[in-house]
């Protein structure tokens, strides 16, 4: 099977599965952020910063009104009256992380699935992920996203795509400059390309985002092509979306993969790779290891059990999956060397993907294509900022910096797998104890029935 076929195949299950399952949740009430957050102190943490290398120690960082307000020795630094204390000893401080590729579940027209929704914006957060470029859009996103910066909802900073250009909704040039124009005016950050483009309304739609301001990014449909994705300059490439089909046209030599990641950075193009939900796709896990994953009881278990049949009926070339994503790493890891731009992203909820929680395997998987700890950390922080161009606002521990962090109980310097360790989460400004997002997540699973 192709892997315009796998796709087409994956989205279309997925998103049938899990349209099936939340259609049958009944609405709860809602999770309503603390207003206005309460400052907070961390005491005695080691902070690792992301603008410098390695970690700085015994440090105190206060958060307040929704930004860092300080960051300084602990020896030095006072805690504000009226400040949470959080004793953070032996605690490692790092910026939240972004899932550069995620799916936010539209509100269906008859509300009756809400919950579910603001159960994923929550477990984005719960497991570290402060900021989500969501890359399959619908308009009541634009409402939710709203209801987060307003305070209402407990969940992610959305970078929202508009509703997926593909063959179907923009057939043709004429009608893909128009719906550039409609998915700027509706407020949607960029455009999200999906696969079945023509080369000539691909063209239209790179013309009009550029005249526009207006970044997209995606895939890369097999009529335009890698090389002129990347000529023409495509904001990114998700899911190394035609580099395994560019480079068995011609061998995939280590001189030929390199020149591809070489050109990949001269074009200034970054990729979100999504390793580990590609190895699911590809039929590298088998099902029943994958069912034992702890983090499906946050799902609805109609979705689960749908995923676990798909694949099951689909079967696959186990041999053939793991010659794919060992080529997959080979190219992650030439792109790593030549310095490209390489963004943190899953794709969940997609297949055995679950929200947030996923950044634990793709953090893991990237590790294994041989990128190291920090340029993995890199990844989902200051790599995420300069792509978006905020690194004044967001990225890095630093004073005037956003108040998007996540506490850590080990140091993922060392092992990435650290990041799993979580002590707490500050979202927007609000300290979420271990305790709360545990308490939330159980929650979660018992309204999904796992």
């Amino acid at each position: 099977m192709d892997r315009s076929t796998i796709w087409r195949w994956s989205r279309r299950r997925a998103a049938s599965c899990l349209v099936a399952a939340t259609g049958l949740l009944a609405p709860n009430a809602v999770l309503l952020a603390q207003q206005p957050p309460q400052p907070v102190a961390f005491v005695n943490v080691n902070v690792i910063p992301m603008d410098r290398n390695g970690v700085v120690a015994d440090q105190t960082v206060i958060v307040s009104g929704g930004r860092i307000a300080a960051v300084g020795p602990a020896s030095s630094t006072p805690v504000p009256d009226g400040a949470l204390r959080v004793d953070a000893s032996g605690k490692y401080l790092v910026p939240g992380l972004a899932e550069m590729h995620g799916h936010v579940p539209a509100v269906n027209a008859q509300g009756t699935n809400r919950q579910f929704v603001e159960d994923v914006l929550f477990l984005y957060v719960a497991a570290g992920a402060t900021t989500v470029r969501g890359m399959q859009g619908h308009p009541t996103q634009l409402e939710l996203r709203a209801r987060v910066d307003r305070g209402e909802l407990i969940g992610p900073r959305l970078v929202l795509a508009g509703p997926q250009l593909s063959g179907q909704s923009a057939p043709d040039a004429e009608t893909a400059q128009r719906r550039v124009q409609e998915q700027q005016q509706a407020g949607f950050d960029l455009l999200k390309i999906q696969e079945g483009v023509s080369l000539a309304a691909y063209d239209a739609i790179v013309a009009a985002a550029r005249a526009r301001g207006m970044p997209f990014g995606g895939h890369v449909p097999d009529d335009v092509g890698l090389q002129h994705a990347l000529a023409s300059g495509q904001g990114t490439i998700d899911h190394l979306d035609n580099y395994v089909a560019a480079l068995r046209e011609g061998g995939a030599t280590p001189e030929r993969i390199a020149a591809i990641a070489r050109e990949t950075r001269t074009r200034n193009v970054a990729v979100v790779p999504t390793m580990a939900l590609w190895e699911v796709l590809l039929g590298a896990h088998d099902v029943d290891a994958l069912l034992a994953r702890p983090e499906l009881r946050y799902m609805p278990r109609p979705t689960v059990d749908g995923w676990a049949n798909n694949l099951r009926r689909r079967g696959g070339d186990a041999a053939a999956a793991r010659e794919e994503v060992a080529l997959r790493n080979r190219i992650l890891a030439a792109l790593h060397e030549a310095d490209v731009r390489i963004l943190m992203g899953t794709d969940a909820p997609q297949l055995f993907s679950v929200p947030g929680f996923s950044l634990y395997r793709e953090l893991r998987a990237m590790a294994a294509a041989g990128m190291p700890p920090d340029a993995i950390l890199r990844s989902g922080t200051v790599a995420v900022a300069r792509h978006f161009g905020i690194e004044a606002e967001a990225g890095t521990v630093a004073a005037g910096k956003r108040a998007d962090l996540l506490l850590l109980d080990a140091n993922p310097l060392a092992d990435i797998a650290n990041v799993e360790r979580r002590a707490g989460v500050v979202v927007n400004g609000r300290w979420l104890s271990e305790t709360e997002i545990r308490r939330r997540l159980d929650e979660i699973a018992s309204r999904a029935g796992g």
